[in-house]
Order: structure tokens, then C-alpha cells, then sequence
């Protein structure tokens, strides 16, 4: 997670109520909640993400889009071989 930045958030109680009653269901324990905001910020900014590249490329031929991916994944997998001992570049 790297070095921990602190947030000052405000939310209803009503929502507050409801997640700490989730998370004590499941075990809670200390750093659940925070842990649970980052996984939330991280999976809405991704879909906010795709959303602005998909409607940046709406006008793009779908054909050109996946031979430009194909083309990188392929230049990424001769930079970086697929080594379970390490990810570092050859």
C-alpha cells in the first residue's frame, strides 16, 4: 500500500451504521474500514477510467483498437517474460 495519506471524510450515519455492521459481520478488526474506502476509491476511479477511454474511442474503428492493444500486449511480453520469480524488466 505504500505511505498512508489521511483522509477527513464525512458520510451519513445511516451509511456508516450500515458498513461497520457489514464489516463487524465479517470479522471486523482494525484497518477494515480504511481498507474498504481504498478498495472503493480504486474501483470507482477504474470504471471512471474505462468510461472516459471508451468514450474517447467511440469514433475509433473496433478493429484498429484491438490490433493497437494486440500489438502492446505483444511488446510487453517480449520486454517483460512471463517469469513467476520475478517481474523485472530483461
Amino acid at each position: 500500500m505504500g505511505e498512508q495519506a489521511r483522509w477527513n471524510l464525512s458520510v451519513s450515519r445511516e451509511l456508516d451504521l450500515n458498513l461497520r455492521t457489514f464489516l463487524a459481520g465479517r470479522g471486523g478488526k482494525k484497518g477494515d474500514l480504511s481498507g474498504f474506502v481504498e478498495q472503493a476509491v480504486s474501483g470507482a476511479l477504474l470504471r471512471l477510467t474505462v468510461d472516459d477511454v471508451w468514450s474517447q474511442n467511440r469514433e475509433r474503428d473496433p478493429d484498429e483498437i484491438e490490433r493497437v492493444v494486440a500489438e502492446e500486449i505483444k511488446a510487453f511480453r517480449e520486454d517483460y517474460p512471463l517469469d513467476r520469480n520475478s517481474w523485472t524488466r530483461k
